[in-house]
């Protein structure tokens, strides 16, 4: 049996992959995707981190930014459903990344997951960043109107996790967050599995498959 590839020999090939690409101006966008827990955040950090180590200017760009302000889900009874979908600000997300493929300098949210909110201005990419790894859960997703970001891809890179894994990660995450047990496996159930099961089911095609 063989074993597992760690996160550093995955990362190390992709980036090779990745940094074989033509070059495009201003620069070149990588897609990581996922259900959650499946490891996006930490391979395309990873990625990001490789590809400057051999020379490629890369940053890492998450896509919880996006998240909507709990002052918008809740009127709208999507509270509970924080993660899902319709949760983002879809058409913001396309629209920056949009930009993000044909503009020098693009300013970007980040998440603060501590507080609960998205931040504004937080994430800065410059002309100097040749090479932009975004991370997700809907950048490989064929729902309207998350399909338009296909073509926006150079290289796209979706994450198969077994359910029995990201159950077992989710709960844990929710349990760092301070929740117990029970509520912790409620979450994960409740919404978390949910949306993965949706990003499975309406998966795009893409340029790699990992299993995890």
């Amino acid at each position: 049996m063989t074993d597992a590839p760690s996160l550093d020999e995955t990362a190390r090939k992709l980036a090779d992959r990745v940094a074989a690409l033509p070059a495009r101006t201003p620069r070149l966008l990588v897609a990581v995707a996922g259900p959650p827990a499946s490891g996006k955040t930490t391979l395309a950090e990873r990625l990001a981190e490789m590809l400057c180590e051999g020379g490629h200017e890369a940053r890492h760009v998450p896509m919880d930014g996006f998240h909507l302000d709990n002052s918008v889900i809740e009127p709208r009874g999507l509270l509970h459903r924080k993660g899902a979908p319709e949760t983002f600000d879809a058409q913001g997300f396309i629209h920056t990344m949009q930009r993000l493929a044909n503009e020098e300098e693009v300013i970007l949210p980040a998440f603060d997951r501590a507080r609960d909110i998205a931040v504004a201005g937080r994430i800065a990419i410059g002309p100097e960043t040749r090479i932009a790894v975004v991370e997700g859960n809907y950048l490989c997703f064929t729902e309207d109107p998350w399909c338009a970001l296909a073509e926006l891809w150079q290289f796209s890179v979706f994450l198969d996790v077994p359910d029995d894994v990201l159950r077992t990660r989710l709960v844990e995450r929710w349990r760092d967050h301070g929740l117990s047990e029970a509520a912790a496996l409620a979450r994960a159930e409740e919404n978390d599995l949910p949306n993965g099961l949706r990003v499975l089911q309406k998966r795009a095609e893409t340029s790699l498959t990992l299993g995890g």
